[in-house]
Formats: structure tokens, C-alpha cells, sequence
């Protein structure tokens, strides 16, 4: 109370005071329609009620806050309080009046006062509005936006525009509702459908289009986008649903266009709580989890009831950052943060030995196709010696199951990188077979966009810079997946696998890097090769011009999952344990012959 007191008396006094006065010319009116303009019978009467009444009133909208309402920026919620405020405060008044018998009130007075007060004091309210609205529809200077999507999050999206000071005005609506064509939605016209999306454009001399439909889906937010790329229109889109999580529609929440909003395809859907029964009350390691992945995976698991988390990294800032996150979240499970490097023994035996975890999800690895061109040891110490070394613990330490990230790199490999990730689903493999207790598995990745290095924010900043825009190749084709969908399947393979299979996301078909690049920068309002530039800076060593998921797709397997397949980890080219376990200490002692015997271990390894 004393705090809307404050603000009343610093800046809203006169509000309030205009609302006493509206109300008590409501009450004459009531009185003078009904009795007479100069009501000599029922001055008194008139008196008290015209006193009282607007009290109660002012009263009642100083305990709802209608005074620290913004109503130049109001919407309709804000409103319909104002409307029940006023009403129960009016009512109220009439019911002290009938019970202490204050003053004589006929009930066409009241009638004729209620509509009044509600009139002139909530148009009061509204005539900023229109005044804003006039002010800052002023089109000059302004740059015409379309938007496209009708509906609540559209007109949300209109109407900020109109009530603000923003560098956009909306010059019209497009909806594929026919029913909406040539109607008004928050005072702008609904110009046709996205058929009509061209035409329009032209016709209108938009500049802009804003996407404001969060639940739109992925394929048919594509085609949209694929009518807008010639156009030369810059492109903004309101998150998608998951993205916004309840909150407000807004203006500062268009962003620009990511590359998740044009693979064409849907994200693959994974009931991830359904599938994580297998980490309820256990305890849960998680190597790498300072990553990208990882740290998805930390935030997945952490909210399935695991007994504890051991969240294993090798640099202490990513680990650092997300004991931050975790200790912002308000939960109770025990999240232990180790610093470590997979590849030594001493130190993994040692954490097994503390914390017996009985799920294992491994995600460490060195990712970087040309830098590993560079470092085939480094290569070969954490995603070979690495991956041994977790995966035997796993098995001496009696875990569960243990669940291993690999690549589609690894597939043919022609980069140490891809080699290294082909010869750690063998050593999984040799340790299943040591280890019959522990189910070990392995899961395929394409490109996961949003994780470390992603194409993208280079892109991105290339274009925002003038350019040129630089992609390695014409031809270039590479799968992509979000990090959802690769957490998602991480997640389902430990609740699928049996022991010793390779699962694999049907992520579509592969993107030409090419086109997304030239999409792009359509979407930024540029056209490529004249105000933008793609430069091809050649493949880079250890590239390929595109991957495969599988050697053989003869021996792929549907699951219980209508887009996760699964085969067996075992390749047509057999190395022994024993040549594995001689290989790798022979290539971590002479650095210089790492890349030869990674070729011997790796017999499908072709590399230039």
C-alpha cells in the first residue's frame, strides 16, 4: 500500500485525480438523466454517492495497480483487470451504500453511472494509446515489415510495433488462413497467403519479414524461407516454441536465421524421460562434460533422479562454467566435477575406484578434423588410449553399460580424426568382448550445429562483416543435427543397447554447405556473388567431399525408434586386441610413426 502511495504522489496523482473527477461527472450524469440536469431533490443524495463512489473506485485501482500500469504500452490483459477492478470496486460501493443506507441511488442512476465511469475513465486510458499509435506509426524513415503469421504471436509482434519506437513498421500481415485475407489484426491488413509472398513484397516495397509463428513446423518453415531468398528481404524469426518457454513475444526476441531453421526436415523427437529409466538413482559419468555435448548430456540426466554425477573434464574454465549453471538450477543431485585426462590410467582408476559409476556416457575426444591433421598422436592418446582406458575401467569396475560418441567421419575415414574415431569403436568392440557383463555402444554423429566450431556463426560473422563468405568446396555435403537430436540419441541407444551395437540418427539427407551458405546470405537482405562473395578455399587436409553413416547398409537394423538404426560395431577388417593394445604404445612413444601405425590399425584409412 505505501509503495503505490509513493508512486501516486511522485507521478500518478494526477491520473488518479483525473479518474476521481470522470467518475464523479459519471455520477451526475447518472443523477441528471434520470432525475433532472439540476437535481434539487436529491442534491444531498447526489453529493454523498458523487463523493463516495469515486473514492471506492480510486481506492480499488490503487490496491490492483492500475497506477503503475504503463498504458501506453498496455495490452488487452492489462485492460480486462482495469474492466474487473472497476466493476467489483463500483459493486462494492453499491453494497456498503444498500447496508448503511448512506444515500438514495435509483437503480437507471446507477445503470447510466456504471457505463459512464467504465466509458470515461477507460478511455481515458485508451486515448494514449491511440495517441502513441499516431505517433509512432509515422512512417518516414521507418523500414516496412511483413509479417507473416496471423495469429496471437503475430499480432503480439504487430502491435509492439505500433505502440513503440522501433526502426519497423507493419505494413501488413500474410497468413495462410484464407479466411483471415482482407480482415484487420491489431489495425494492420492481412495482404494474402505465403503463395502470395512474392507479390506482395513487391507490391509493398517491404524491406523486412518477420516469421512470427513459433510452432510452425521445420519443412514448412523452409519452403517459406525458400520463397523469401530471392526477394532480397531481410529475414527475422521468432524463436520456436521450446526456444521462447513461455516467455513474452517481443520485438528484441526476432532473431536472425539459424541453419537448425533450414534443414529442411523435422528434428527427431525423443521421449528423453521415458528413456533414461536406466539412470534413475544410479551413478552417472560423464567424461567430457565441459563440451557441448557433454554438458547437454550433464543437463538431461541431472533432471532423471540419477543417484550422482561425476562430470569429468580436462579444462577447468567449461568445467567451471557448468558447476556455475548446475548450482543456478535448485537441484539436490551430487555433482561431482573432476578434472582428469582420459587417456591416464592412474587417474581413471582412481575415480572409478571413489565413485563406482555404473552408467557412463563418454564424449571426450579431440573433434577438429584439420588440426588433428597435425597432431596424429594427440589424436590417437585421447580418442583411442582414451576410450580404452574409460572403456576397461567401465568393465573392471562391474558398470552398466557405457555409451560412446563416435562420428560419421568414421566411416571410410580420410582424416586422422575420422581414423582415431574408427579405431575406438573397434577397441569398444574388443572390450565388449572382454567385458560380456557391460553392455558397451556406440553412436554415430553428423555435424551437431551449435556445438564448438559450427559453420554457422562463421558464416555468419563473414557476412555481417561485407564478406567474402568461404566454404571449402562447391560440391561439399555434410548431415547436420542439433544438439537435441544428438543428445536425444545418446540417450535412447543406452536404453536400447544390448551390447556392442552402433546406432545411428536418421538425420535426411546430406545439405550442399554451398546452398546453406547462399541462403544465408539471402536472408540477411543480400545477393550472393554481387553483394556478398562465396570464395572456395579447397578442401582441407583430411576432408571428404561427403560422409556415410555405415560400411555395409545391408547389416542396418530398424529399432523400437522409427529414426534411430543400429548395427553391429564389427568391420570386415578384424585387429586383434593385442595388435591394438602393441599399436597404440608403440605410436605414443615415436610420435613420428603414429600416422603409419594408425594406418596398419585402421586398414580402411585412406589418407593422402
Amino acid at each position: 500500500m505505501r509503495q503505490y502511495l509513493r508512486v501516486i504522489l511522485q507521478r500518478k496523482g494526477v491520473i488518479a485525480f483525473a479518474d476521481y473527477v470522470l467518475l464523479a461527472f459519471a455520477v451526475y450524469l447518472g443523477y441528471a438523466l434520470r432525475l433532472g440536469i439540476i437535481i434539487p431533490r436529491y442534491v444531498n443524495d447526489w453529493l454523498y454517492v458523487m463523493g463516495l463512489l469515486p473514492a471506492f473506485c480510486v481506492t480499488g485501482f490503487m490496491l490492483s495497480g492500475q497506477y503503475i500500469t504503463i498504458w501506453p504500452h498496455a495490452g488487452p490483459e492489462d485492460y480486462v483487470r482495469f474492466m474487473w477492478t472497476y466493476t467489483v470496486s463500483f459493486f462494492s460501493f453499491l453494497v456498503v451504500n444498500a447496508l448503511l443506507k448512506i444515500a438514495v441511488f435509483p437503480k437507471t442512476s446507477f445503470a447510466v453511472t456504471f457505463f459512464a465511469g467504465l466509458f470515461l475513465t477507460g478511455g481515458f486510458r485508451t486515448s494514449w494509446l491511440m495517441m502513441k499509435s499516431i505517433h509512432f506509426t509515422h512512417k518516414s524513415q521507418k523500414l516496412a515489415a511483413l509479417i507473416v503469421g496471423a495469429g496471437e504471436a503475430g499480432a503480439s509482434l504487430a502491435r509492439e510495433l505500433l505502440h513503440n519506437d522501433t526502426e519497423l513498421y507493419p505494413a501488413g500481415f500474410v497468413d495462410d488462413d484464407e479466411r483471415k485475407s482482407g480482415r484487420q489484426v491489431s489495425g494492420v491488413r492481412v495482404l494474402g497467403t505465403t503463395a502470395d509472398l512474392q507479390d506482395i513484397v513487391a507490391r509493398g516495397n517491404i524491406q523486412v519479414v518477420l516469421i512470427a509463428i513459433p510452432s510452425v513446423s521445420g519443412t514448412k518453415r523452409r519452403q517459406i524461407y525458400d520463397i523469401l531468398a530471392p526477394l532480397g528481404v531481410k529475414v527475422r524469426t521468432l524463436p520456436s516454441l521450446r526456444e521462447l518457454a513461455g516467455g513474452k513475444i517481443s520485438v528484441s526476441g526476432l532473431r536472425r536465421i539459424k541453419l537448425e531453421d533450414l534443414l529442411g526436415r523435422e528434428p527427431v523427437r525423443i521421449d528423453i524421460e521415458a528413456s533414461m529409466n536406466y539412470v534413475k538413482g544410479k551413478r552417472v559419468l560423464i567424461t567430457g562434460a565441459g563440451g557441448s555435448i557433454g554438458s547437454e548430456i550433464v543437463r538431461q540426466v541431472i533432471h532423471n533422479s540419477p543417484a550422482e554425477i561425476i562430470a569429468l573434464g580436462h579444462g577447468e574454465q567449461s568445467i567451471y562454467l557448468l558447476t556455475e549453471e548446475i548450482s543456478r538450477m535448485n537441484v539436490n543431485i551430487p555433482v561431482h566435477p573432476v578434472i582428469a585426462d582420459v587417456a591416464d590410467n592412474v587417474a581413471a582408476e582412481y575415480i572409478f575406484s571413489q565413485h563406482k559409476p555404473q552408467v557412463i556416457f563418454h564424449a571426450a575426444a579431440h573433434k577438429h578434423v584439420p588440426l588433428m591433421e597435425y597432431s596424429p598422436r594427440e589424436a590417437m592418446r585421447v580418442n583411442d588410449l582414451g576410450t580404452r582406458t574409460i572403456a576397461r575401467c567401465a568393465g573392471m569396475f562391474h558398470a552398466e553399460r557405457m555409451v560412446m560418441i563416435s562420428t560419421d567421419k568414421a566411416v571410410n575415414p580420410s582424416s586422422i580424426m575420422g581414423a582415431t574415431k574408427r579405431l575406438a569403436e573397434k577397441i569398444l568392440e574388443h572390450e565388449q568382448g572382454n567385458y560380456p557383463e557391460t553392455k558397451y555402444m556406440a553412436v554415430r554423429f553428423g555435424n551437431v550445429l551449435g556445438s564448438r566450431g559450427s559453420v554457422i556463426p562463421k558464416f555468419e560473422e563473414q557476412i555481417a562483416s561485407g564478406g567474402p563468405v568461404t566454404v571449402t568446396h562447391p560440391d561439399m555435403k555434410r548431415y547436420f543435427m542439433l544438439i537435441p537430436e544428438a543428445v536425444s540419441l545418446v540417450i535412447q541407444a543406452g536404453a536400447l543397447g544390448h551390447g556392442g551395437e552402433l546406432f545411428v540418427l536418421d538425420m535426411g539427407e546430406p545439405v550442399l554447405i554451398r546452398e546453406m551458405a547462399e541462403l544465408l546470405i539471402r536472408l540477411c537482405g543480400y545477393e550472393p556473388g554481387k553483394d556478398i562473395q562465396i570464395t572456395y578455399t579447397g578442401i582441407r587436409p583430411g576432408e571428404k567431399l561427403y560422409e556415410e553413416l555405415f560400411y555395409d547398409e545391408n547389416s542396418v537394423n530398424s529399432t523400437l525408434h522409427p529414426k534411430i538404426y543400429v548395427s553391429k560395431i564389427k568391420s570386415g577388417n578384424p585387429t586383434s586386441n593385442e595388435d591394438i593394445d602393441t599399436g597404440l604404445e608403440y605410436a605414443l612413444r615415436y610420435p613420428d610413426d603414429a600416422l603409419t601405425v594408425l594406418k596398419r590399425l585402421v586398414p580402411e584409412f585412406t589418407h593422402e
